[in-house]
């Protein structure tokens, strides 16, 4: 996710990172453009701040030979499970929208499907063991990816996911 992130960021500078996608540069700088940069900088900024409380909170890192040692469920983590890994895929689909490109957007969801996979089949169960039923009860509160509705709760089958592997 790192690499993702400092992709995101470098390629709004560097139109050659997506040459190979057969991604060019902008011939001007509009008004998709700058919202392009505003996405990216803002998703980046919350990547970056999920970054800083895991070594705050949690005592480690998001890579995983360093894990945090406490359970994150502070910051945007209260909001959804997994917001550095929403913060790295809307900063690359701001960086798409930069460089109004179909075939970059299609790339950042091959790599959002890879993501899913991972927290799935390694991220969750990995927590399950570590945290047991503290991360089993925070499931039950947060969900994976989009936030709950208001007034939602855990039994509301439309907003629960699945937090079996």
């Amino acid at each position: 996710m790192y690499g993702a992130l400092f992709i995101a960021l470098l390629s709004l500078g560097s139109g050659q990172l997506l040459a190979g996608l057969g991604v060019t540069r902008p011939s001007y700088i509009g008004i998709v453009q700058m919202a392009g940069v505003v996405v990216t900088l803002t998703a980046s900024i919350i990547a970056l701040w999920c970054v800083l409380i895991f070594a705050q909170s949690g005592r480690g890192t998001p890579i995983p030979l360093d894990p945090p040692r406490r359970l994150v469920v502070s910051g945007p983590y209260r909001v959804v499970r997994n917001p550095m890994a929403i913060g790295v895929g809307v900063a690359l689909a701001g960086v798409a929208l930069f460089y109004e490109s179909a075939q970059f957007l299609l790339a950042i969801a091959v790599f959002m499907l890879g993501i899913h996979a991972m927290v799935r089949f390694y991220e969750e169960p990995t927590l399950r063991r570590t945290f047991g039923s503290d991360y089993v009860a925070y499931c039950e509160r947060v969900n994976r990816w989009l936030p709950r509705l208001r007034g939602a709760g855990p039994g509301d089958s439309a907003e629960r996911e699945d937090v079996s592997a």
